[in-house]
C-alpha cells in the first residue's frame, strides 16, 4: 500500500555532518517500518535567526553535500528551506520538497524560483496570516509551475513573543485543495523571547500534534535533536527522537482512526 501520511523530520540546522548522520540513522530506525512518506529535514543556512551573533548553519555548499550523503545512504527524501530566489536551482539538485520559511511565504520572486524547479514546494503559512489568505501564496506557486503544494501551519502570532494554534486554520487550508502539514514543534515556539534568541514550551508538542491528527492533516513536521538543550537553534522547541518516536505512533494511530471520515 503507497503511504499517504507525510512525516517531515530532522535538525533545525546543520551543526556538523557527523550529528546529521547521527540524526538520520535514529530516524530511519523509527520510520523504516512505518507506512509514511518520510523526508529528512534540515537547513544549511537559517537567514532568519533573532541575534547577529546566533548560528546559522555551513552554507549552502557543504549543506548540500551532508544532505545528499543522507540521502546516497538512507534513501530519504529531503527537505530544505531557501531564503533567496538564486538557491532553489542548487537546491532542487539535491532535495525532494523546497520549503518556504514562513517569514517570506508572500515574497513573489522567492515562490516562483521555487516552483520553477519543478520540485514539490512546501509553504509555511506566516505567523500573521488569515488560512484563507493562502490562496494566494498557493496560486503564486501554480502559475509558475509547481506540481505539488504542501500548506504549513506553524502557529499565528498571539501578541509579542507568543504563538496560539488555532486548529480552524487547518481546516480552512485543506479546504483550500491543497495537503496540510502540521509543524507541530515551530508551533510552541515564542519568536525572540528569550535574550536574543526565541524561547518556545515543548510540553505543548504532544497535545498540538495529537489534536492536529484527529483534525486530519496530511502529514507532520517535527525538529529533532539528540540533546535539544545544546542544540544550535530553536533548541527550546525541539524534542528529543525518542519523544518524536512516541508523538508520531499516537498520530498514526489518530489519522488511521479519523483518515476514513475526512
Amino acid at each position: 500500500m503507497k503511504p499517504t501520511f507525510v512525516v517531515i523530520a530532522g535538525p533545525c540546522v546543520i551543526e556538523s555532518e557527523d550529528m546529521v548522520m547521527q540524526i538520520a540513522k535514529e530516524l530511519y530506525e523509527v520510520v523504516n517500518e512505518k507506512n509514511v512518506q518520510f523526508y529528512f529535514k534540515a537547513s544549511f543556512d537559517k537567514a532568519n535567526r533573532t541575534s547577529i551573533d546566533s548560528y546559522r548553519g555551513p552554507g549552502l555548499e557543504k549543506g548540500l553535500s551532508i544532505l545528499q550523503k543522507v540521502k546516497d545512504i538512507y534513501n530519504f527524501g529531503i527537505v530544505t528551506d531557501i531564503h533567496e530566489p538564486w538557491q532553489a536551482k542548487q537546491v532542487a539538485k539535491v532535495a525532494d520538497i523546497i520549503q518556504i520559511p514562513a517569514f517570506l511565504c508572500r515574497q513573489t520572486d522567492l515562490l516562483i524560483a521555487a516552483a520553477q524547479t519543478g520540485k514539490a514546494v512546501n509553504v509555511k503559512k506566516a505567523q500573521f496570516m488569515a488560512p484563507w489568505d493562502m490562496k494566494y501564496v498557493a496560486n503564486k506557486l501554480e502559475v509558475s509551475g509547481a506540481r505539488q503544494i504542501f500548506l504549513c501551519e506553524r502557529g499565528t502570532s498571539f501578541g509579542y513573543n507568543r504563538l496560539v494554534v488555532d486548529m480552524t486554520s487547518l481546516i480552512e487550508m485543506r479546504n483550500l485543495g491543497y495537503p496540510v502539514i502540521y509543524d507541530a514543534t515551530h508551533s510552541v515556539q515564542r519568536p525572540g523571547g528569550k535574550e536574543g534568541a526565541s524561547d518556545g514550551n515543548r510540553d505543548y508538542i504532544p497535545y498540538l500534534a495529537r489534536a492536529a491528527a484527529s483534525i486530519g492533516v496530511d502529514g507532520i513536521f517535527a525538529e529533532v535533536h539528540p540533546v535539544p538543550e545544546h542544540a544550535l537553534s530553536d533548541g527550546a522547541n525541539m524534542i528529543t527522537i525518542e519523544e518524536f518516536k512516541d508523538i508520531l505512533e499516537e498520530v498514526l494511530i489518530l489519522h488511521n482512526m479519523f483518515k476514513e471520515t475526512r
